[in-house]
């Protein structure tokens, strides 16, 4: 639990929403059943900000976002939300499962409705999806691919008449037997998307895959996971096997319960570089034991320290090429192993720049950078370029150097491939003993120019404690940017984040740009794993050297408090009361964008 909890609003926001245009866009599923998306627009905030900017087109941030409610029984502050139990029966509405949705906000620098909420496009019939990832990038022309960890569904949105949404249709458990719990996903050139599905397959017990492959799992968001191939309709074109066929290291990837074939194989983080034909996806965790026993793990072994690459050259059938077991550091310590610096790959991301074959990965609790100079090798070689305990202090200065268990989770190059974006949450309170004090969370930007300037044969590793604290040097990462993100509270930092790929040209349309000026990140992971956050996202001013700073324009319309806060009583869609909002991205209508 996090030690500063949640605040809920508590002031009226109803007028605010008194006239609230609403819209329904519904296909039938493979069930045969209506699922939908209903818009609620808030029309006079969209037509008074365009008058009173001249006709300025606009840019927007969608946020993924779930309703919180009596079901995220490790939330601290679940006995205050609006309507709770403790409220009377006449007002228990707010504490039962309400719609999910994705909001839709004015992300438009002077616009005097910057940071309002215009949109709330709710789903349904599906409650309790947990939201969760979305790609991590959006180009002109994409869908959006949208994951319900919980629910085991991908929602596919069409995104091009913003701040309207439509849906084009929805994935459901039916269609990918082979793995459960959708975690991120990475879109294609084609318009299609893989979509890593870190849980296992939706009934124990054997499945064969298109490819002849057996894979024996242990049931619904155990292991193995796999990778799913969508179309631009979020049609299932394919489920690829994560596992390799004799299973992994015994020793460093436990199951519970236990496989005949042991496997590290949850695949979390999902990149691609098309032009090399490689597909990198790291492994994270047996997801569901995260969330059955977030206090005390039954195994540190269930986390895991494996990074996977696939050969993409047929792309509608990845084939799994490598598993690679990342390193421990100096900091590793037998008798704790949850905290080896290899521990819980949540993430990877590739390098965008054609003479560039590297790619990242980063650890959740073990706090730690990797880097692979070449994903195509036959043996890609990861070693340990960066530990956050080097960060923590340039986030906020009381912290100590110690990066273990600093609950990184976004890892991002810069399209330039000059800088690496990074936010972690921090550690909790505790978490290192009783005298732990934990670390503030923020967002830090590493500059990665030495590093993949050197090429394959590059010199240094992150191999002291010293290293660790204070960074490898050479042509190792260094910090260029830190801000913290609720300073001073231990554990309360963002867990995802995106950058801002749009510009605005002199002629009035927005362009990509590989130079972003502004980050998003928001202060959620999972609530029932016990690491829940404010419910807040910020926007972070970026520059050209690195330096990032928190966005003090980007204000809540209620609180007048900046950062936009997903507690509060009332929405566009109603008085459904606090949210959780897990991942966003910047998009454009395609009318304003060239």
């Amino acid at each position: 639990m996090l030690a500063a909890g949640a605040v809920t609003y508590t002031g009226s926001t109803t007028n605010a929403y008194a006239d609230v245009q609403v819209s329904m866009d519904a296909k039938t599923a493979a069930d045969g059943k209506q699922y939908w998306v209903q818009n609620h627009l808030v029309p006079k905030d969209v037509a008074q900000s365009k008058a009173d900017t001249g006709g300025k087109r606009k840019k927007w941030l969608l946020v993924w976002a779930g309703d919180e409610n009596i079901a995220d029984t490790l939330v601290k502050d679940v006995k205050n939300l609006p309507g709770s139990l403790g409220g009377g029966l006449g007002k228990i509405r707010n504490a039962l499962p309400g719609p999910d949705f994705l909001a839709v906000i004015d992300a438009t620098e002077g616009s005097p409705t910057y940071g309002k909420v215009v949109n709330t496009a709710t789903v349904g019939p599906l409650v309790e999806n947990e939201p969760h990832h979305m790609q991590y990038v959006w180009h002109k022309g994409d869908t959006i691919y949208a994951g319900a960890l919980f629910a085991a569904a991908t929602y596919a949105f069409d995104v091009s008449a913003l701040p309207q949404l439509k849906l084009k249709g929805v994935s459901l458990p039916t269609q990918t037997l082979g793995g459960s719990v959708p975690d991120a996903y990475w879109t294609l050139k084609d318009g299609t998307s893989y979509g890593t599905y870190m849980g296992g397959p939706v009934v124990p017990g054997p499945y064969r895959y298109d490819n002849g492959q057996v894979v024996v799992g242990n049931g619904f968001a155990g292991s193995p996971g796999e990778v799913v191939h969508f179309d631009k309709e979020g049609k299932v074109l394919s489920q690829n096997p994560a596992a390799t066929p004799q299973g992994d290291n015994q020793k460093l990837c436990d199951n519970l319960p236990q496989l005949g074939a042991p496997t590290c194989a949850n695949p979390h983080g999902i990149q691609a570089r098309e032009d090399l034909n490689t597909l990198v996806t790291s492994d994270y965790a047996e997801p569901r034991n995260i969330i059955l026993d977030p206090v005390k793990q039954p195994s540190p072994y269930l986390r895991r320290p494996t990074v996977r690459t696939y050969d993409i050259s047929d792309r509608n059938h990845p084939k799994l090429k490598t598993v690679s077991y990342l390193p421990d550091g100096p900091r590793a310590d037998p008798k704790d192993p949850l905290h080896s610096e290899s521990r819980a790959v949540m993430e990877t991301t590739v390098t965008n720049l054609p003479g560039h074959k590297g790619a990242f990965a980063q650890t959740m609790q073990g706090g730690a950078v990797y880097y692979t100079p070449d994903i195509t090798a036959r043996e890609p070689h990861w070693r340990e370029v960066f530990d956050d305990g080097s960060a923590n202090k340039a986030i906020y200065e009381k912290n100590d150097a110690n990066g273990a268990s600093s609950n990184g989770g976004w890892i991002q190059t810069s399209p330039d491939d000059k800088y690496l974006y990074r936010a972690i949450v921090g550690r909790q309170k505790g978490t290192l003993g009783p005298d732990d004090p934990g670390t503030t969370g923020g967002v830090y930007v590493l500059d990665i120019q030495k590093l993949l300037a050197a090429g394959p044969g590059y010199q240094g590793s992150i191999d002291t404690k010293e290293k660790a604290r204070h960074g490898g040097g050479g042509v190792l990462p260094t910090v260029v940017g830190a801000a913290p993100i609720n300073a001073g509270v231990p554990g309360a930092g963002p867990h995802w984040g995106a950058y801002d790929n749009f510009a605005l040209g002199a002629d009035g349309f927005y362009r990509e740009t590989d130079q972003p000026q502004h980050l998003a990140v928001s202060n959620y992971f999972v609530a029932r794993s016990g690491l829940d956050g404010d419910h807040k996202v910020n926007l972070l001013n970026l520059g050209k050297d690195g330096k990032v700073a928190v966005d003090q324009n980007f204000r809540d319309e209620f609180t007048g408090q900046v950062g936009i806060n997903f507690n509060r009583k009332s929405w566009p869609h109603g008085d459904f009361g606090n949210a959780k909002p897990h991942s966003e991205l910047f998009v454009v209508a395609d009318a304003d964008l060239k």
